[in-house]
C-alpha cells in the first residue's frame, strides 16, 4: 500500500495530533487544522465529534483541572464535558478579543442583557480554578485586562461607570458589574496602573473608590449584614452550563472586589491587600478558591445552609494580620448619606492607618456524622450554638460571659445551665468527621489610635465575619468590621468597619479596611 497519513494507526495518529498540539501553549488547538483538512478519513479520525478524548487530553494541556476534578470528580469531567468545555472556553476566548462587549453605545438606561453576564461569569469560574495556566489563557491570549480597561475606564465603557458620574449619578450595581470587578480584582496588576493612577476624577483608582466608600450604595453581602441566623433565600442567581452540567450561581457583589482593589491601588508599595497576581504568591494551590466557589454555589441555589466548611476554612483566620483601614472625612459623609453625588468623594480627604491583629479561632464542635449537601447534623448530645445577638456587637445575646483559656472559650448565656465548650481545634478522633458548627474570633491588636481587643463570629450561611473592635482606653469607641476572607491559603480578609451609635436600621459612618497574613 501506499504511505500515506490514512494508513497511520489511531494511537499513532492521535500522538502527531497532540503533539502538534502541544507545540504552543496559548490559544486554540488551531495547529490541528492543515491535519483536519488533509483527508475526509483523517478529519473523521480526529474531529472532536468523533475523538473527544484527544480534546479531553489538549484541555488538561491548556487548562488547569485540580480544582474541577476536586469539586466535581473525574467521573463527572468526561471526555465529552472536557472537549465541550474546551471548545466553549476559546469561543468565550474570541469574544472577549474583539472586545465588542467592553463598550457600550445604548443609552444610560440600557440594560446589560445581551449575554455580557453569562460571558463573564464563565471567565471567572476559569478564574475560580486557576493554578497559573487559565490566567494566563485569560490574560495572555484572551487579553482580559484590556477588555476589562475599557469597560470600567473608557468613556465608552458598557460599565457605564463615567457617564453616571458625570451626571452626578452612581454608576449601576448590576451582576455583570460584579463580575466584572471580580475579574478586574484577579487579573489586577498595581504596577500596571502605575502611570495612569492620578487625581482626576475619572482615573481609575476614583472610580474604585465609589464603588469601594460608598456602603450606602453597594451591599458587601448578597444577604442583609445584619441577619446571622441560616434561611433560605429568593436572591437572584445566574445559570450557567458547565462541564455539561446546569449550575444556579450567585457571586458577592461588586463591593468586595472594589474594596480589594482599591486598597491594592491605594497602597500599591506595599501589596496590601496581596492581589492574587502577586509576586509574593509562590504557590497556588487548586483549593484556593474553594471557598468563592461554595459560596457561589449555595448563594445561587438560595438554600438555607448549615455547613459552614462549604463556604469558609476552619482555622484560616488564626494567625497575624497587618494593613490599613480608610476613613472619609465625617462632615463629608454626612453630606453623602443626605444625598450628595458621587462626587463628595473627590473634594473629600481620606484618612489611613496601619493596623495589626492576632486572631484566634475557637469552634464549636461535634464529633458526630455531617451531611453537608443535605444541610443535616446528627448530634449525640443535641448541644446547640449560641444563638445570634446583637449584630452591632457581633452577633452575641445579651449578658453572654465569655471566658477564653490555653484550649478555647468557655461561653455562657442566660438559660442556658452548661457553658458551651470552644476548642482552638476542630480535629476529630480517628474515623470521625467533625462537624464545625459555630466559630468565634477572639484576638488584640494596635493602630496608630491604640490598642484594641477583637472579638466576633462567622456567619455559617456564606462564612461573612463581623469583628468588634473595642478601644482599650475606651475614648476611641467600639466599630463593627464586616466582610469576607477571600481566598484560603493566601487570602485577603476585607470588607466595611461601621460606628455602632447608628442603628442597624439607618446608614452609618463607615468606611473600608484590606488585611493580609503576616509574611
Amino acid at each position: 500500500m501506499p504511505l500515506s497519513l490514512d494508513t497511520i494507526p489511531q494511537e499513532v495518529l492521535e500522538h502527531i495530533a497532540f503533539s502538534t498540539v502541544t507545540e504552543s501553549f496559548l490559544g486554540p488547538p488551531s495547529s490541528l487544522i492543515p491535519l483536519l483538512n488533509t483527508s475526509r478519513r483523517i478529519n473523521t479520525r480526529l474531529s472532536i465529534i468523533t475523538n473527544k478524548y484527544l480534546y479531553a487530553r489538549i484541555f488538561v494541556f491548556k487548562f488547569d483541572v485540580g480544582a474541577p476534578i476536586a469539586r466535581f470528580g473525574s467521573v463527572r469531567l468526561s471526555a465529552s464535558a472536557l472537549s465541550h468545555e474546551l471548545q466553549q472556553r476559546f469561543e468565550l476566548f474570541h469574544r472577549i478579543r474583539g472586545r465588542s462587549d467592553a463598550k457600550s453605545l445604548h443609552n444610560l438606561n440600557s440594560t446589560d442583557g445581551d449575554g455580557i453576564s453569562n460571558l463573564l461569569l464563565h471567565a471567572y469560574l476559569i478564574m475560580l480554578e486557576n493554578e497559573g495556566k487559565n490566567e494566563r489563557q485569560l490574560r495572555d491570549y484572551a487579553k482580559m485586562g484590556d477588555w476589562l480597561r475599557e469597560f470600567w475606564f473608557d468613556e465608552r465603557g458598557a460599565s457605564k461607570s463615567i457617564v453616571h458620574i458625570r451626571l452626578g449619578k452612581w454608576p449601576p450595581n448590576s451582576r455583570t458589574s460584579a463580575l466584572a470587578m471580580w475579574l478586574f480584582w484577579f487579573l489586577l496588576t498595581p504596577s500596571s496602573f502605575a502611570l495612569v493612577i492620578s487625581d482626576g476624577p475619572e482615573s481609575p483608582i476614583n472610580i474604585l473608590k465609589i464603588h469601594a466608600l460608598a456602603a450606602h450604595i453597594y451591599d458587601l453581602s448578597t444577604l442583609p449584614w445584619a441577619e446571622f441566623e441560616a434561611k433560605a433565600s429568593s436572591n437572584p442567581a445566574d445559570s450557567i452550563s458547565y462541564y455539561l452540567d446546569c449550575f444556579e450561581l450567585s457571586p458577592l457583589p461588586l463591593a468586595m472586589p472594589a474594596i480589594l482593589a482599591f486598597l491594592a491601588l491605594m497602597n500599591r508599595s506595599r501589596s496590601v491587600p496581596l492581589p492574587p497576581t502577586d509576586s509574593a504568591i509562590h504557590f497556588k494551590p487548586s483549593s484556593e478558591w474553594d471557598c468563592e466557589w461554595g459560596r457561589c454555589l449555595i448563594l445561587g441555589q438560595g438554600r438555607a445552609n448549615t455547613d459552614i466548611t462549604a463556604c469558609f476554612e476552619p482555622g484560616s483566620l488564626e494567625g497575624v494580620w497587618e494593613g490599613f483601614f480608610v476613613y472619609a472625612e465625617f462632615t463629608s459623609y454626612v453630606e453623602l448619606l443626605h444625598g450628595a453625588p458621587p462626587q463628595i468623594f473627590y473634594r473629600s480627604a481620606l484618612g489611613r492607618h496601619q493596623q495589626t491583629w492576632k486572631l484566634r479561632e475557637h469552634h464549636l464542635v461535634t464529633q458526630d456524622l455531617c451531611f453537608p449537601e443535605s444541610g443535616v447534623h446528627l448530634t449525640v448530645d443535641g448541644v446547640k450554638p449560641l444563638p445570634a445577638g446583637d449584630p452591632l456587637r457581633s452577633f452575641f445575646p445579651t449578658d453572654t460571659h465569655i471566658r477564653e483559656h490555653p484550649d478555647g472559650l468557655l461561653v455562657s448565656e442566660p438559660g442556658r445551665k452548661v457553658p458551651l465548650h470552644y476548642q482552638r481545634s476542630t480535629r476529630g478522633q480517628p474515623g470521625s468527621k467533625p462537624c464545625v458548627q459555630d466559630v468565634i474570633v477572639t484576638g488584640e491588636g494596635h493602630s496608630a489610635w491604640g490598642q484594641f481587643n477583637i472579638i466576633g463570629r462567622v456567619r455559617p450561611h456564606d462564612g461573612f465575619i463581623t469583628l468588634s473592635k473595642a478601644y482599650v482606653d475606651d475614648d476611641r469607641g467600639r466599630w463593627l468590621y464586616r466582610g469576607y476572607l477571600i481566598g484560603n491559603g493566601n487570602g485577603n480578609f476585607a470588607g466595611r468597619w461601621r460606628d455602632t451609635m447608628s442603628s442597624i436600621d439607618n446608614p452609618g459612618y463607615e468606611g473600608c479596611f484590606g488585611m493580609s497574613r503576616r509574611r
